[in-house]
């Protein structure tokens, strides 16, 4: 073996560990731009679909993210407003007059056969947190709710735990909403209202997010390129030491 030979042994090796690692990631956004493409298929058509009823209480543990997230749904029944939830949120632009911090304001809504589904009922600025600001969307009696079913939100790398003990909430986790307020028979799944003008103009309803990013493709191009960046790098490297 000569001595050129010899010494391209280790930048052999390193240039072929980050070749694998840029071909793996550029493979990974190519997955994850099936998967993005899949997604925004399927919220577009469940929005678009008719609505329908809210699955019977016997049906609950069925739901799933597969087949029923962003459905279409309307329930009825009257709202627990002495168990309202606010949960954290920081939204740059809301369909509505308000945006900014603020809290989604989930309120647990009986149904008729005592059961119970949270609603996310929109969302309340910083200075509208306490619900004597918000009065009259405080609704009272029977009441219909339109929206999108949506299940428990992920926990995020950066979002802070909720603490219910101090009342702070951060993730909408219906089942740890329901516990924390004592609710029997509460839905693993949420509602998020549509954007029906609530008396007052609050909690400001239809604020779900149905438009997502999808810039995979331009980030496997990315990947791909400096993968073949890299060989040219090596290939004349690897010549000038020939030469040499």
């Amino acid at each position: 073996m000569t001595r050129a030979a010899r010494d391209l042994i280790l930048p052999a090796i390193l240039s072929l560990a980050a070749l694998a690692v840029l071909i793996g990631l550029g493979v990974w956004q190519l997955e994850r731009l099936a998967w993005k493409n899949d997604l925004i298929a399927r919220v577009e058509a469940r929005t678009k679909a008719p609505v329908t009823p809210l699955p019977p209480e016997s049906d609950w543990k069925k739901v799933n993210f597969e087949n029923d997230e962003y459905r279409r749904v309307t329930a009825s029944g009257i709202f627990r407003h002495d168990r309202e939830v606010l949960v954290y949120t920081v939204a740059s632009e809301r369909p509505g007059r308000y945006a900014g911090p603020g809290f989604f304001v989930m309120t647990p809504l009986t149904l008729p056969s005592g059961a119970s589904v949270i609603v996310n009922r929109g969302f309340a600025p910083l200075d509208r947190k306490d619900a004597a600001t918000r009065k009259e969307g405080q609704a009272a009696g029977p009441v219909s709710v339109t929206g999108l079913l949506r299940m428990p939100e992920d926990a995020g790398y950066f979002a802070p735990a909720n603490d219910p003990a101090k009342n702070a909430w951060y993730r909408r986790d219906p089942s740890e909403i329901a516990k924390a307020m004592k609710l029997d028979r509460a839905a693993p799944f949420t509602i998020d209202a549509d954007a029906a003008s609530n008396p007052g103009g609050l909690p400001q309803g239809g604020g779900t997010r149905v438009n997502f990013p999808n810039n995979h493709l331009q980030y496997a191009v990315t990947w791909f390129g400096l993968a073949l960046a890299l060989i040219g790098v090596f290939a004349a490297f690897a010549w000038q030491r020939f030469r040499a």
